[in-house]
């Protein structure tokens, strides 16, 4: 269960030559890839990729009509060694991950599928994600791909750019024999646009013929001595015939400019972004037509040294618009340059700031103070500030409140954490390794809990140095995906291993939530020609886990209870506690068209509220300190005589009881109250809800004369 269904919007997948697509870039890629004829294709969700796996899967007919074999991969690790089916046959095939993180985890596997070079087209599509709406620590794809000499297509957000990377990144990659990554950035992932369609081809070689033919290839074995034949063959062999391809192909673009004294080389995915600063600063057209010529990398890596050289002449300075650092590209183009002879400066970084995200505000004022020293006729900014278009500056307005990273409304995690938190107060401040996934908020306000996040699955590794027989032990996180993914080796095989005495919770809300909701082995349910319910506790014991407990994250007082017990036992050794609660996002995906389904047949439903009676909320907001719901605020005291504000629950309750759970859980406070609304009540619950209504109404008359009165 994805966060979002493409089930209808597969259909374009189906479309013929010559016509007309029309939507989202992450469906033209798909496109792309079977118009290329991809034999077989998989990866991991991870943002901004994440609904590439989710189009596929929705896509799985029109996969099975043209034979392609798709795989949602266990890792990333897992997706690279597919790739393997490439090395000795013409089959191509297609990955996906999410940027570093998903490469750093997929690198062995990568290495050496790049030492071994590949007879079929290898390509990797990376979700890039640099910049201020990422959620991992910040680094960028380029430098595993000059490690490993993979190459590195770039493509300017342009639905036609961006298919014709995906069919030539293909060419490419069969034409030097090496894997191709093609990095593509969340603007790109989400645009809409059009493009002229091919027929989807079938491959013309199928996993089924190499099965019946197997072949194999002593000098595409990672051993040595091949390992060193394989090295020379990258630098003397692969190298020159990718940067043959990426020129005669031509790849790059060069928009031509009215002025040939100054020019600007940018990666393709800036492209947008820098011909937006230019039309703000009057130096180009909102159709993309600009004064200053632009070299626009779709191949970042390798360059090509002609191309390079070829833009340069007879320019006095070169502005590189590359983001984040090192400065990969610019190194590159100053040494090309150099060697060439050329005299064109090259200016960067220092011009554009070394590290963060390349906004247009950003780049306007790199190009303005580029042109402003370089021009041999000043630039009359007075009048290219006239041009630009006035954008509202933040700083402008009323700051912004905070808004840290927190967890849904409904979540199961959160009566977890407040559980363990009120247990902290019992037993003494904990060390807590923290995880990579939707527990990881609970570093944040209001659990702050979690010293480190090292890796998806390492929470328990995280901790392992900490396991030395103090007084008070080692507590580790880690969500279910992440125990697929990496934890059950990494984290519980190696407590074991080594006699940690630790306890680890692991989070079980049924799916890969933080990634949009999709199935993980551990699923109640899953997708056709897989095995879903797949059970955390037996791989626990499997691998030789004794002390293992289950508990529902929504029961505080058995969570309590637990948690309570695996920090004071004698028993010596890891302790596992597996927590389970199913993911309130994914649960009202899945049970809301059950419930409209009701309603429409007419059949009796009940939804349940909470609300805070505010004449007996006392103001200490406990229930805001060790939940933080969402759906949780304060409101005016209506009592005159009272000072503080109340708490107060909004229309976006989904009844899942945790702030109740809380108040209760720290015997703090009695106001909270659920309401059952019955929708379609019975003929009996009808009945009974006039009595109450005629037995109120007459009460409240009753008493109305001696209000009056005063008495």
């Amino acid at each position: 269960m994805a966060e979002r269904s493409f089930a209808k919007e597969v259909q374009s997948l189906r479309l013929a030559d010559g016509e007309e697509f029309a939507g989202e870039a992450i469906l033209a890629v798909t496109k792309a890839l079977l118009q290329s004829g991809v034999a077989y294709v998989g990866g991991y969700q991870g943002a901004p990729v994440s609904h590439l796996m989710d189009v596929l899967a929705d896509a799985s007919d029109i996969l099975a009509e043209l034979g392609v074999r798709f795989e949602t991969s266990a890792s990333e690790a897992t997706a690279a060694a597919m790739l393997a089916a490439s090395v000795n046959y013409p089959l191509r095939g297609a990955v996906t991950w999410k940027s570093t993180v998903g490469t750093n985890v997929a690198s062995d596997a990568l290495a050496n599928l790049a030492s071994a070079g590949v007879v079929g087209g290898a390509l990797v599509v990376v979700g890039e994600d640099y910049g201020e709406g990422a959620s991992i620590m910040q680094e960028r794809s380029h430098a595993f791909a000059m490690k490993s000499q993979i190459w590195l297509l770039d493509p300017r957000p342009h639905l036609p750019t961006i298919v014709r990377m995906v069919e030539q990144g293909f060419e490419l990659s069969e034409a030097s024999g090496t894997p191709v990554m093609l990095m593509l950035r969340i603007r790109a992932c989400h645009m809409h646009g059009h493009f002229q369609t091919r027929s989807n081809r079938p491959p013309p070689f199928t996993l089924e013929d190499a099965l019946q033919r197997p072949a194999r290839d002593q000098e595409r074995i990672i051993l040595p001595p091949a390992t060193y034949l394989q090295e020379q063959r990258k630098v003397e062999e692969r190298w020159p015939a990718a940067v043959d391809f990426i020129r005669e192909a031509k790849l790059n673009e060069v928009l031509e400019g009215a002025t040939n004294e100054l020019g600007i080389i940018v990666q393709g995915g800036l492209c947008n972004t820098l011909l937006r600063a230019l039309a703000e600063l009057g130096l180009a057209d909102f159709y993309g037509a600009s004064r200053i010529p632009i070299l626009v990398l779709n191949a970042t890596y390798p360059l090509v040294p002609e191309e390079v050289t070829a833009f340069a002449a007879g320019k006095k300075a070169l502005l590189i618009v590359e983001e984040g650092q090192p400065e990969f590209i610019e190194q590159a183009v100053h040494h090309l340059l150099r060697k060439a002879g050329s005299s064109a400066a090259v200016v960067g970084k220092g011009m554009l700031p070394m590290a963060g995200e390349y906004t247009g505000a950003v780049v306007r004022a790199g190009v303005q103070g580029f042109m402003r020293e370089w021009r041999d006729e000043p630039v009359a900014m007075e009048e290219v500030e006239g041009k630009h278009i006035p954008v509202r500056e933040l700083g402008s307005s009323k700051p912004l409140p905070a808004r840290p990273s927190g967890l849904c409304t409904g979540c199961p995690e959160r009566p977890l954490f407040a559980s363990m938190k009120l247990v902290q107060e019992e037993l003494g401040p904990l060390h807590v390794s923290a995880d990579i996934g939707c527990h990881s908020f609970a570093t944040m306000p209001p659990f702050h809990m979690g010293a480190s996040i090292m890796g998806y699955g390492l929470g328990a590794a995280g901790g392992a140095a900490l396991n030395v027989g103090a007084k008070q032990r080692p507590v580790a996180l880690m969500g279910d995906g992440g125990f697929w993914h990496n934890g059950l080796t990494s984290g519980i095989a190696n407590a074991v291993f080594n006699r940690h005495d630790g306890v680890t919770v692991i989070v079980d809300n049924g799916y890969s939530a933080a990634t949009g909701g999709q199935y993980i082995p551990s699923s109640r349910d899953g997708m056709a020609r897989q095995q879903p319910n797949n059970s955390i506790e037996q791989a626990v014991r499997g691998v030789g886990v004794d002390w293992v407990r289950k508990v529902s994250t929504y029961d505080m007082d058995g969570a309590m209870r637990t948690f309570r017990e695996a920090l004071t036992t004698d028993y010596a050794g890891p302790k596992v506690i597996v927590a389970e609660g199913e993911c309130q996002l994914n649960k009202e995906r899945r049970t809301r068209p059950l419930r409209r389904q009701r309603l429409a047949a007419g059949k009796r439903l009940v939804s349940q509220r909470f609300g805070v009676d505010a004449e007996l909320c006392n103001g200490d907001h406990a229930c805001i300190r060790l939940s933080g719901c969402p759906s949780l605020t304060l409101q005016s005291n209506p009592d005159p005589l009272r000072s503080r504000p109340v708490a107060s629950v909004d229309n976006s309750c989904v009844g899942c009881g945790v702030c109740g759970s809380v108040a209760h859980a720290a015997t703090l406070c009695p106001s909270f109250h659920r309401i059952d609304v019955v929708t379609h009540p019975s003929l009996r619950e009808r009945l009974l809800a006039r009595l109450r209504t005629k037995a109120i109404d007459s009460l409240a008359n009753r008493l109305a004369p001696s209000r009056q009165d005063g008495s």
